[in-house]
């Protein structure tokens, strides 16, 4: 069989990828044109870039977008924090321990099927209850449950991978289950643990659902706060834009400097042949 000819598959993966890209390139050209250029019709590829739809979103009376994204980085911080404190000794004691005889793992591969919709209304009434409508807290506590099944499944997969004897050796030297996954599955399980706080970043800081049904005006994070713009005056397709490109840049980032970790992790589980 011939080689497939490398430009072809280049073009092919680079249309895909510009066909991709194209709602994200068109929200930052977007942000940069003027409230007549948006207007305008036919729309308009080449302008005089500004930088005002920015200043509105920082500067805005009464939008208080640094007060949104500090909500966002508390939200994503401590989520991926406890879905790794929580993920990691479940994921050892069903593996190694036996614990449940492996029906926990089925059950969160079970929880994981379900639309998150599904969820809404106990949350909501629960919350109301305890006061945490309207709190980072609460949305943390979403977002952990939301996450931690994947998280566990991930860092089953991981785990498997490692072998026992490590292990053995270490209970010979008189180590006991906690120092066992203290010292020794903690730093081989790195970059796996990375891949999950990843994951579990990516995932809670682009939660919208429950965004809308538990926060009220506290505790609004960006995806949230990028739409407080639709007004009953208009919609500031501009300031939106600016806003979501602004929203987006903190795990853009946080992804592209930690990819090596990501990738390094997610193979831990693969299948090698």
């Amino acid at each position: 069989m011939k080689a497939r000819k490398p430009w072809l598959t280049t073009i092919a993966v680079s249309v895909i990828a510009v066909f991709l890209l194209l709602p994200l390139l068109n929200t930052l050209m977007t942000s940069l044109k003027t409230t007549g250029d948006i207007n305008s019709f036919p729309p308009k590829f080449t302008f005089a870039p500004t930088l005002e739809h920015y200043r509105n979103v920082m500067f805005a009376a009464g939008y208080d977008f640094t007060g949104y994204f500090r909500n966002s980085i508390l939200l994503s911080v401590f989520t991926s924090l406890f879905v790794i404190l929580i993920a990691l000794p479940s994921a050892y004691s069903v593996i190694r321990l036996g614990f449940s005889s492996g029906r926990l793992l089925t059950f969160s591969m079970a929880l994981r099927l379900f639309p998150p919709i599904v969820f809404a209304i106990p949350y909501y009434l629960m919350f109301q209850y305890l006061g945490l409508l309207d709190t980072v807290a609460g949305l943390i506590l979403i977002n952990i449950f939301l996450n931690i099944p994947l998280g566990l499944i991930l860092m089953v997969g991981f785990l498997q991978e490692l072998p026992y004897e490590i292990e053995e050796s270490a209970k010979i030297d008189g180590c006991n289950v906690y120092q066992i996954l203290w010292k020794i599955i903690l730093p081989l399980m790195a970059p796996g643990i990375a891949s999950v706080a990843i994951l579990a970043f990516i995932f809670s800081w682009n939660d919208y659902l429950f965004a809308v049904i538990i926060s009220l005006n506290k505790a609004t994070p960006v995806t949230l706060g990028s739409t407080m713009f639709i007004t009953s005056w208009g919609i500031k397709w501009g300031d939106i834009s600016a806003a979501t490109v602004l929203s987006i840049l903190p795990p853009l980032l946080f992804t592209f400097f930690a990819q090596r970790y990501l990738v390094s992790g997610l193979s831990m589980g693969a299948v090698k042949g």
